[in-house]
């Protein structure tokens, strides 16, 4: 049987989309590092598999996370860096030794492994390169009889073995099967950031650019990803901007509203703001009833994406209190009474300074480039789109005082500890 794709829509046409679009674009994970990325996944698995210990103990070797939904964010360099979540299936005969010695085993496998640092986490071992990605590789072991690659992964803190070891309940790879039947590929979306891309591409032609032009195909799906990963990005940025410690609402958790509030044809704005709306309204029903979010894998009930986060009530009701704030800025965004002089600011409070900063050069360059074609963008009321955004934007004419916010690091599952 046939099904049509839903068409969507392109998200750089309306006013306010074309801001998020642009700010989603600039953090979006180029082709060149996914091209990398993969060759390091593989490059991990052949080193694991021809070590001693683990030779012909490998049965699967499978992303996670992000890389798996294609939802990662990198903002080129400005961010700390940018992750690969691996889940590593070993073979029946390793679990007998425990969560603690399993991870130290991984450990002990990428000893002399050529990355900057090999580092034993809580659930996984990170590898750690000198451009600062990071690939998280997490043993677990396939539960048998069940639905397809449900696992349990190793939980150990160290350095010596304790009772409050265990093995985790996960389905990763469910989930991210999951996510993408209930986000399917938008056209106009795709076709919108297929053509930004190649524009790009000219632009690094144009300017002599020494780096070699990335020739891997760049792909965004849909809306509702697109919604996710600024949503992402919106909070490794709060988290820094408010100084807090401690962990934050997990990846994969926004991952499943994100899922949850996908409506094929919906803008990026409203897309963004459904998402909020529904995590707002979920964290108010848990604090009314006195307890803390519960949301559980729908692939695998035993699967809990909220065991680490939140620690506490006050936790979840600040993170609300934040997503509150971005609906409101969001809707000021799409007010039609908001001075356009004020959109550089709103836009760099919520996602940093570098991110809004090169979107709004790029939007001036591509306005620049209508006007002496005379094929100016304007609104509904009659207004030119863009140029007086730009015009009131010191930023955009001496980049090089701004300086950038870096977004704290942050798995799909959590914090490592």
């Amino acid at each position: 049987m046939n099904f049509m794709r839903p068409s969507g829509i392109n998200p750089f046409l309306d006013p306010t989309d074309r801001f998020l679009a642009e700010i989603a674009f600039t953090i979006q994970l180029p082709p060149s590092l996914h091209a990398k990325a993969d060759g390091r996944y593989a490059a991990a698995r052949r080193h694991l598999e021809a070590s001693t210990f683990f030779a012909d103990g490998i049965e699967h070797f499978y992303p996670q996370g992000s890389m798996a939904i294609d939802a990662t964010i990198s903002t080129r360099g400005t961010d700390d860096e940018y992750d690969i979540d691996i889940i590593a299936q070993l073979a029946g005969r390793f679990r007998h030794l425990g969560p603690l010695a399993i991870l130290k085993a991984i450990e002990a496998a990428f000893k002399d492994y050529p990355v900057q640092q090999v580092i034993r986490q809580t659930r996984c071992i990170t590898l750690v390169y000198s451009d600062r990605m990071h690939l998280d590789v997490s043993p677990g072991f396939r539960d048998l009889w069940t639905p397809d690659r449900q696992s349990h992964i190793m939980h150990a803190k160290g350095p010596a073995a304790s009772t409050d070891d265990h093995e985790v309940p996960t389905n990763a790879y469910g989930f991210a099967e999951w996510y993408k039947a209930r986000t399917p590929v938008e056209l106009a979306v795709q076709e919108a950031f297929r053509r930004k891309w190649e524009d790009h591409l000219r632009i690094r032609a144009d300017a002599d650019v020494d780096e070699v032009p990335d020739q891997t195909p760049f792909v965004v799906k849909n809306m509702a990803t697109l919604a996710l990963q600024l949503l992402k990005r919106f909070r490794n940025i709060r988290h820094d901007q408010m100084g807090r410690q401690g962990r934050m609402a997990p990846s994969v958790l926004l991952a499943y509203y994100a899922a949850r509030s996908a409506s094929p044809g919906q803008t990026l704005t409203d897309a963004l703001l459904n998402l909020c709306t529904l995590i707002i309204r979920d964290i108010d029903r848990a604090s009314m009833l006195g307890r803390t979010l519960e949301v559980r894998n729908p692939t695998y009930f035993d699967d809990v994406f909220t065991d680490r986060w939140p620690g506490s009530i006050t936790q979840q009701n600040e993170f609300a209190s934040d997503l509150r704030l971005l609906v409101e800025a969001i809707k000021t965004l799409r007010s039609e009474r908001t001075d356009p002089v004020e959109i550089p600011g709103i836009l760099k409070r919520l996602f940093g300074d570098y991110v809004v900063t090169d979107s709004i050069r790029r939007i001036a360059k591509a306005t620049g480039s209508s006007i002496q074609g005379a094929t100016q963008s304007y609104t509904t009321k009659g207004g030119l789109l863009v140029p007086a955004v730009i015009a009131a934007t010191p930023a955009a004419a001496a980049p090089n005082v701004i300086s950038p916010i870096a977004a704290t690091r942050h798995r799909f599952y959590g914090d490592p500890l």
